[in-house]
C-alpha cells in the first residue's frame, strides 16, 4: 500500500488534529462501552484517560515506531465481572472490587512482560508449539460467545424503572440495524465509524420515544436516563471541567485493606489466561499492521517492545480506568484506509482523549447512553470477536483428530459454560476452554 504519511512522517499541525480526531472517532465507541457494560460506577471519561496514558506509554516503549491505538479490551470484559462477583462472594466490600480490576490488569500485564523478556532470549517458536491456532481459534470464538447472554441482556433493559422492554428493544434493534448498514454500505467514513454512527442514531430514537412519554405521560415509552446531564450546573466551573472517577479513587486505601489472598487466586485465574489468548490477538494485530505499513513491526521495533508497550500501557489504563488495554483494529483500520501512518497522529488521538475525559458535558452525554443501545452495539462488537477466531481457525486441519478433538473440548467447554470452583477460587470459562485445550493438545501431540 502507498502511504501518504509514512510512520516517522510529521503532517502540519492543523492536519494532525483532524487525523487525531479521527482516530478518535474509531475507537471512541468501543473504549467507552466497556466500563458501561461493566457497570459499577466505572466512568466513560476514565477509561478514555486510561486508554490515552496506556498510548502513551505503549508509543514510548515503541520509541514512536508502530502506529496504532491501545483503547479498552473487551476480552477482559468477563475477568472485570469476575473482580467484582469474586469480592462479593469473599464478602468483601465493593471498594475491594476496584483494586480488583487493578491488581488483575497487573496480573495480565505482567504475562505480556514476561513473554517479551523470553521471546528476547529464545525467540517465538515455543509460543507457537504450545497455543497454535487449533487452540487460540476456538477460544477467541469463545470469548465472544460467553458475552454473548450481557449483550442480550442490555438489549432488553431500560435505564428508567417501567420502561418497556420492547422500547428498549427497538432502540437496541435500531441500532445495530444502523451500524450494519453503515459498515457494509457506508461510504468511506460511514465504514470507519459505524459505532459512532450506530450509537447516534439508537440515542436519538430513545430520545423521540421519551419525548412522547414524557408528553403523554406513559412511562413504559422512557428507557433513557437524562439525570447526568440535567444535573449539570453550568454555572460552576466543574459544571464544565473536573476529574474523571478514576478507579483507585474509586477503590481507596479501605478497598485495598480487604484485598485477601483467596481474592488474587480468584483474579490470577480470571486475568491470566485470558492474556494469553489476547496475546494472540496482539500478534495478529501487529502482522496486520506490518503489511500495511509496509514493514515488519515484530523485528523494527520488535515483538518485545510492542509486548512491553501494551503490557504496561494496560496497567497504567487500569489504574485509572478500570479497564485493561489492547491494539485496536479500528485503529489500524484507520491507518489502511487513509494511508496516514504517521504516529504522530496517534500521539494527538492519546492526548485528546485525557483532554475530553476532562470536559464534563461530554463525560454526562456519555453517561446518557442506554443500555439498550449498547446492547445493540454489543451483538455486533462481541461477534466481532467470535468470528475473528473462527478465522483464525480456518488455518486448521480438521481431517486430523488431534485437531477435532481439541476444538471439541474448547468449544464444548466453552459455549456449556463450564467453571470450577476450589473453595473461594473461582476458574471463568474461557479459562477452563483454554486449559482444556492445552492439555488435549499437549496429550494428543504424538498424533502422526
Amino acid at each position: 500500500m502507498d502511504l501518504i504519511y509514512g510512520i516517522k512522517d510529521k503532517p502540519k499541525l492543523g492536519k494532525v488534529v483532524l487525523f487525531a480526531l479521527q482516530q478518535l472517532l474509531a475507537i471512541m465507541a468501543a473504549t467507552i462501552a466497556v466500563p458501561a457494560i461493566i457497570g459499577h460506577g466505572l466512568s466513560a471519561s476514565a477509561a478514555l484517560f486510561g486508554a490515552g496514558i496506556g498510548t502513551i506509554i505503549y508509543l514510548l516503549f515503541t520509541k514512536s515506531s508502530s502506529p496504532v491505538f491501545l483503547g479498552s479490551s473487551f476480552a477482559f470484559i468477563g475477568s472485570m465481572f469476575s473482580a467484582f462477583s469474586g469480592a462479593a462472594t469473599l464478602g468483601l466490600a465493593e471498594q475491594a472490587g476496584y483494586w480488583g480490576l487493578i491488581i488483575g490488569a497487573v496480573m495480565a500485564g505482567l504475562v505480556y512482560v514476561i513473554i517479551a523478556v523470553v521471546i528476547k532470549f529464545f525467540g517465538v517458536q515455543w509460543i507457537n508449539k504450545l497455543m497454535p491456532p487449533v487452540i487460540i481459534g476456538p477460544t477467541v470464538a469463545i470469548i465472544g460467545l460467553s458475552l454473548s447472554g450481557n449483550a442480550v441482556g442490555d438489549l432488553m433493559k431500560s435505564n428508567i424503572d417501567g420502561g418497556s422492554t420492547y422500547v428498549a428493544l427497538i432502540c437496541g434493534l435500531v441500532t445495530l440495524a444502523v451500524t450494519m448498514l453503515c459498515s457494509t454500505y457506508g461510504k468511506k467514513a460511514g465504514r470507519l465509524i459505524p459505532f459512532i454512527i450506530g450509537i447516534l442514531a439508537g440515542y436519538i430514537v430513545a430520545s423521540i420515544f421519551a419525548l412522547i412519554g414524557y408528553a403523554t405521560k406513559n412511562t413504559s415509552l422512557i428507557v433513557i436516563n437524562y439525570s447526568a446531564l440535567t444535573s449539570l450546573n453550568f454555572k460552576s466551573l466543574s459544571g464544565w471541567i473536573s476529574l474523571p472517577k478514576f478507579t483507585f479513587l474509586l477503590g481507596g486505601t479501605a478497598g485495598l485493606k480487604a484485598v485477601s489472598a483467596k481474592y488474587i487466586l480468584t483474579l490470577f485465574s480470571a486475568y491470566v489466561p485470558v492474556a494469553f489468548v489476547v496475546f494472540a490477538e496482539h500478534l495478529a494485530d501487529h502482522k496486520n499492521l506490518s503489511t500495511i505499513v509496509g514493514k515488519d513491526l515484530t523485528e523494527d521495533p520488535g515483538l518485545t517492545r510492542t509486548l512491553l508497550g501494551d503490557g504496561i500501557g494496560s496497567m497504567a489504563g487500569a489504574f485509572f480506568g478500570g479497564c485493561p488495554n489492547t491494539t485496536y483494529g479500528e485503529s489500524i483500520g484507520c491507518v489502511a484506509i487513509t494511508r496516514n501512518a504517521s504516529t504522530i497522529s496517534i500521539w494527538g488521538c492519546a492526548f485528546i482523549c485525557i483532554i475530553f475525559s476532562l470536559l464534563t458535558p461530554l463525560v454526562a452525554f456519555l453517561e446518557t447512553i442506554p443500555s439498550c443501545v449498547m446492547g445493540g452495539v454489543c451483538i455486533a462488537l462481541y461477534g466481532f470477536i467470535a468470528v475473528s477466531g473462527f478465522k483464525m481457525f480456518q488455518q486448521v486441519d480438521l481431517n486430523k483428530n488431534r485437531n477435532l478433538f481439541v476444538a471439541s473440548v474448547i468449544f464444548i467447554t466453552g459455549v456449556g459454560g463450564m467453571v470450577l470452583n476450589f473453595g473461594a477460587v473461582e476458574i471463568r470459562t474461557v479459562a477452563c476452554a483454554l486449559i482444556l485445550g492445552i492439555l488435549t493438545n499437549l496429550m494428543l501431540s504424538k498424533e502422526q
